[in-house]
């Protein structure tokens, strides 16, 4: 059976892509190749953010490029991290004299690249910081603890943005970028298979089951526990419990929640998921101060959702209170 998804060629599927974005966005971003550009790049006289990653998991990463969040993406084929060399490009190009800010998701791929086009940035002595965001929990004891990056980054690339505008010097934005990284854990609950576009593979078999995969790899990869499918309620008792162990969670703290649809998982069951979260936090005196809730990061029409949960202070919803203009999310 021809797949049935809306594209021209398998080989021109991001050029096309990145085509697009430019032209839908003209007043936030300008598309060089496949570096996505920030026009609030053009008069920064601060501290500039910059980060990497393939396609296909839109509107992540090149949605959250503009005012107060990136100012550069280097873009790679689907699912593939870009050559160190674009990443060094961006890099160069980023910079305006008070340094760059590189944000690394934390995949094979996306680290070589990272370590690579680190090594030309200090060869040509740009002044530089790396945060490596790696905020999955090992949900399965006897699995791997993959520490992969998801979409808890794009929360990130704010709070560090934020920092950035107001004057703070790289290594107070580097520090700020860390603490958070290391104060929020996530996971995927995948409960249908997606499809490559390129080559119309599907990632597994688990749309055939009337299973779901807690801690599952949403490019296919496993390392999940599957069982059968859950109520909302439920799941989110199982997710939620973990990821506010895992972040030492108590009476009297704030939090942020964030719902993410993989691609195929409607609204209307995500907004379900995020009430059932506020409602199990609530319970433990956990306030839930901020939140996103849809698509953010997706894998093409996989079904699921990753809860990403992160413990925060007054300075952290200070920053997160700032404007933002992106194709993907905006605020005043």
């Amino acid at each position: 059976m021809k797949m049935k998804k809306f594209i021209n060629a398998p080989e021109t599927i991001t050029d096309e892509e990145l085509a697009g974005l430019g032209l839908a966005y003209p007043d936030i971003l300008t598309v060089d190749g496949h570096l996505v550009i920030s026009k609030d790049l053009e008069n920064a006289d601060r501290v500039t953010i910059v980060t990497y990653g393939g396609s296909g998991h839109e509107p992540a990463q090149a949605g959250f490029v503009g005012k107060g969040m990136l100012d550069i993406q280097a873009v790679g084929d689907i699912f593939a991290a870009p050559n160190a060399k674009l990443v060094f490009e961006a890099m160069k190009r980023a910079d305006k004299g008070h340094g760059v800010l590189l944000l690394t998701l934390n995949y094979a791929g996306d680290q070589l690249a990272g370590k690579q086009a680190i090594k030309l940035a200090q060869k040509a002595g740009l002044n530089f910081r790396q945060v490596v965001t790696g905020e999955e929990i090992q949900y399965d004891p006897n699995g791997e603890d993959n520490k992969r990056g998801l979409a808890g980054a794009v929360a990130l690339y704010h709070i560090a943005a934020a920092a950035a505008r107001e004057g703070k010097s790289l290594d107070e934005v580097a520090e700020i970028a860390q603490h958070y990284a290391d104060n929020m854990a996530s996971i995927t609950v995948k409960s249908t298979d997606a499809t490559h576009p390129q080559n119309g593979m599907p990632f597994g078999d688990l749309g055939e089951t009337d299973m779901m995969e807690i801690g599952a790899g949403q490019h296919g990869e496993g390392g999940g526990v599957r069982v059968p499918m859950m109520s909302a309620r439920d799941t989110v008792a199982t997710v939620a419990g973990a990821l506010s162990s895992k972040l030492g969670l108590a009476a009297g703290d704030k939090a942020f929640v964030m719902i993410n649809g993989c691609g195929a998982t409607t609204m209307m069951e995500m907004l379900v998921l995020f009430k059932d979260t506020v409602e199990f936090l609530r319970g433990k005196g956990v306030e839930v101060v901020a939140s996103m809730v849809g698509e953010i990061l997706t894998v093409q029409e996989a079904g699921g959702f990753q809860m990403n949960i992160a413990k925060w202070d007054d300075e952290t919803l200070r920053l997160w209170n700032t404007s933002c203009h992106t194709p993907a999310y905006s605020k005043e």
